[in-house]
C-alpha cells in the first residue's frame, strides 16, 4: 500500500465507522501505519458555517465530511488543481500516482494565497489511522480492498455512490460487490 492509493470497505466490514467506505491513503508506511481521509460521508455541515473564507473554494457538495473516526474536531482539507512546487500551503500527498494534482491543502494560508494553485477544496473532519501493520492485517482479513484512485474520487459531486462506482470501474470480480445490498437479510 501506498499514499493515493484506495482501500475500499469490503461488503464484510461492518463497523459502522468504516462500512461501504473508499478511503483515500494520505501515508501509508511499514513503521508509522496508514493515514487516510474517507471519502463518501458528507455531514449536514456546510463549509461556509465552519470556514466561511473557505467556501468559495469548496467543491460541490459544499459540506464537510466526515474523515474518520481519530479526532473528529481537527480538520484535514484536501486540494485539486497544480499543487506543490514553491506554493504556499499546498503539498502534492499523490506523488507517482500519473495524472494526480490532489494534495493537502493548509488551512493557515489564506485562499487567496492558493487560489492560483488550487481550483477546489474539500474539508474533512478527522481522518482514519492504523497502526504498523494494523491495516495489511484488516486487508488480508478480507475486510478491505486496495486499489487505484482516479484524481476525481477525492472530489466526487456525488458521494452517496462513490463505493459501488469505485468497485464497478474494477471488472470482475470486484465489480459484483457494487450491487451486493446494505442488508442481504433483506433479499
Amino acid at each position: 500500500m501506498r499514499a493515493g492509493q484506495l482501500v475500499v470497505a469490503t461488503p464484510q466490514l461492518s463497523d459502522p465507522n468504516f462500512a461501504r467506505t473508499v478511503v483515500l491513503l494520505l501515508q501509508a508506511d511499514e513503521e508509522d501505519g496508514a493515514l487516510g481521509l474517507v471519502l463518501n460521508r458528507p455531514t449536514g455541515t456546510a463549509v461556509a458555517e465552519v470556514l466561511p473564507d473557505w467556501q468559495p473554494l469548496a467543491a460541490e457538495p459544499a459540506v464537510v465530511f466526515t474523515g474518520g473516526p481519530v479526532q473528529p474536531n481537527a480538520a484535514i482539507c484536501l486540494g485539486h488543481g497544480r499543487l506543490g512546487g514553491t506554493q504556499v500551503g499546498a503539498y502534492s500527498v499523490l506523488e507517482g500516482v500519473p495524472g494526480t494534482s490532489v494534495g493537502t491543502v493548509d488551512l493557515a494560508a489564506t485562499p487567496d494565497e492558493l487560489v492560483p494553485a488550487v481550483s477546489e477544496v474539500r474539508v474533512f473532519a478527522g481522518y482514519a489511522g492504523w497502526g504498523a501493520g494494523q491495516l495489511e492485517a484488516e486487508v488480508e482479513e478480507g475486510a478491505w480492498w486496495v486499489l487505484d484512485a482516479l484524481p476525481a474520487d477525492a472530489f466526487s459531486d456525488n458521494p452517496d455512490v462513490l463505493w459501488s462506482s469505485v468497485l464497478r470501474r474494477q471488472g470482475p470480480p470486484i465489480a459484483f460487490a457494487a450491487s451486493y445490498p446494505a442488508d442481504p437479510t433483506l433479499n
